[in-house]
């Protein structure tokens, strides 16, 4: 468990500290940045994987799902969403992706469910509300729910073709369908010197290195436990505009990461399940360390090398 939190946790920071160099890509496509992205970063994990499991047709739905919804939809509905609301505003509503994901879980434990609302508050908190004019809402709830899918689409397929296998192919696939939408919505653009940097960085760190783990966490945590770790991004996002000198530390931030601390604390705690060694293993990606499953695959997967 200690692995799965560690990985977690990681993974969390990384994406919330990633928020700076995010910003490098304003006025950039969105659709084929996004593809040149993923393109590296199918790329490196490649180089990691060496051999990797070919999907059935029952993983390309749920692959698809990540892609989609958790991906290349996620970070379009993103911008456009605060182009109708304050980004305080966006990231209070995306404090509800924790809360999802302990309801939806089949098997969700009270400490997760109660860990998941604490998480929420300091979210809110941390990013102090904010308002919405038009659909910004709508928008903030869609992009809340790509958070939410980019997890829950992943649980099954993750048990199947393993954690890097499915990094590796919503990748792919990413790389694929931004490129095709992206030469009709946007276009290509050749980045500078500022912009290629952003994009390397993301792909390396944020793509190729916490998509990882945190599949990893899910696979280990299940996605009501790991859910509580999304409390960290506006946690190291805070951290990251107080080292830059973007932003003064004050007692309501303070208090935000107080409360999202005490979230995790909670819901991380392992229930009676978890002591028998029942807990998660078929609802959301825990299985045993040493299960074949955990490696990639039940059954004698075919490979491709890179």
């Amino acid at each position: 468990m200690k692995l799965g939190v560690a990985a977690g946790a990681t993974a969390a920071t990384i994406v919330g500290a990633s928020v700076p160099i995010t910003g490098m890509l304003e006025g950039y496509p969105v659709l084929t940045g996004q593809a040149m992205r993923y393109a590296l970063g199918a790329a490196v994990l490649l180089l990691v994987a060496r051999r990797l499991p070919m999907p059935s047709w029952r993983d390309v739905p749920p692959l698809l799902g990540v892609v989609i919804t958790g991906m290349l939809g996620f970070n379009a509905v993103l911008i456009a969403a605060q182009q109708y609301a304050e980004p305080g505003f966006v990231a209070a509503v995306m404090g509800g992706a924790p809360i999802a994901l302990a309801l939806l879980s089949r098997q969700r434990t009270a400490s997760a469910v109660v860990g998941a609302v604490v998480v929420a508050a300091g979210i809110v908190l941390l990013s102090g509300g904010g308002s919405w004019h038009g659909p910004g809402l709508v928008l903030a709830l869609v992009t809340m729910a790509g958070e939410v899918c980019f997890t829950l689409f992943a649980v099954g397929v993750v048990r199947r073709l393993g954690v890097l296998g499915v990094a590796t192919w919503t990748c792919i696939l990413a790389t694929v369908i931004g490129a095709v939408l992206g030469t009709f919505v946007g276009g290509w653009q050749m980045p500078n010197a500022r912009q290629g940097f952003s994009l390397a960085l993301l792909a390396v760190v944020v793509t190729a290195l916490a998509f990882g783990l945190w599949y990893f966490a899910v696979n280990r945590l299940g996605s009501d436990r790991a859910g509580v770790l999304i409390g960290l991004m506006p946690v190291s996002g805070l951290a990251t505009s107080v080292l830059l000198g973007a932003q003064e530390l004050s007692l309501v931030s303070v208090a935000g990461v107080t409360t999202v601390a005490l979230g995790c604390v909670i819901g991380l705690r392992r229930g009676t399940h978890d002591a028998e060694g029942a807990h998660h293993t078929h609802d959301a990606g825990r299985v045993p360390p040493k299960s074949t499953i955990a490696n990639g695959s039940d059954t004698p997967a075919k490979v491709i090398a890179p």
